[in-house]
């Protein structure tokens, strides 16, 4: 009798401009014809894994990342709670992805935001997508919070950076979870204050994601993560470049992953 594959899921952590590491991965992944049951995915995570679970293809998305510009997600409000709106972001992500509820994909897919009213983690598996990666993206103080449902919601990543429990529980017999923020390297010389705050928050960031590994070893395979040194997630610069770390990452250990199945 031949063995049954088991189902693989993955979870796809946040990084802004470094999640386009995550597109290259899903190429090497698709060129090695291995193909996620689940997905969960988290801020930048959300967007790659809801594109993919739509049947936007890595190479499509990787032109539209790269393509990418500052202005292209630049609309100034004046509402409380962050500089820009998400109105933008959600134009651009229509265009792709399409106005689907979770029903509609192609690909089981769930992702994370956090209520700052409840101070919790809220997951999001039915209703619009769009409605929950847009909340699952929103960084605190730049993109005002999404409100729904009495929760203001901003980006997942504040409690949760690489989704591994949501995927787990989705059904997935294997996990294997790419995080594009890893730890990141810091300014050789002391920098402004501005991005030393930004340094400090990572580090806390960095922190806490090595507990939630700890605590949740029994839940993923393979816990990854791309060379990316010190790129910024909050630059647009050096988007091919992750990407093709993404993919060598990717290409490295498809027959892991195989195995795994």
């Amino acid at each position: 009798m031949m063995r049954k594959r088991k189902t693989l899921g993955l979870a796809l952590g946040s990084g802004g401009s470094r999640g386009v590491a995550h597109i290259g991965f899903l190429q090497a992944l698709e060129e090695a014809e291995i193909k996620p049951d689940y997905i969960s995915g988290c801020s930048m995570g959300s967007i790659v894994g809801a594109a993919y679970a739509s049947g936007v293809t890595p190479e499509q998305m990787r032109k539209a990342a790269c393509s990418l510009r500052f202005f292209d997600l630049v609309d100034v409000t004046g509402k409380p709670g962050g500089v820009l709106d998400t109105r933008k972001m959600r134009k651009l992500l229509t265009h792709y992805i399409g106005d689907v509820t979770f029903d509609e994909l192609k690909i089981p897919f769930t992702c994370v935001a956090v209520d700052m009213i409840k101070q919790q983690v809220v997951q999001f598996n039915k209703g619009n997508v769009l409605d929950a990666i847009v909340a699952s993206s929103s960084i605190p103080a730049i993109f005002k919070p999404s409100e729904i449902d009495g929760m203001r919601l901003v980006d997942g990543n504040i409690l949760t950076r690489v989704p591994v429990d949501e995927v787990k529980k989705m059904g997935a017999d294997k996990v294997v979870a790419v995080d594009v923020l890893g730890k990141k390297s810091v300014s050789e010389k002391c920098p402004n204050a501005i991005v030393l705050l930004t340094e400090i928050v990572e580090l806390m960031d960095n922190a806490r994601t090595e507990r939630y590994k700890k605590e949740h070893r029994n839940k993923y395979n393979l816990w990854l993560e791309p060379e990316l040194g010190n790129m910024s997630q909050y630059s647009f610069k050096k988007l091919d470049f992750a990407y093709e770390q993404g993919y060598k990452l990717g290409c490295e250990y498809a027959d892991r992953i195989k195995e795994l199945l």
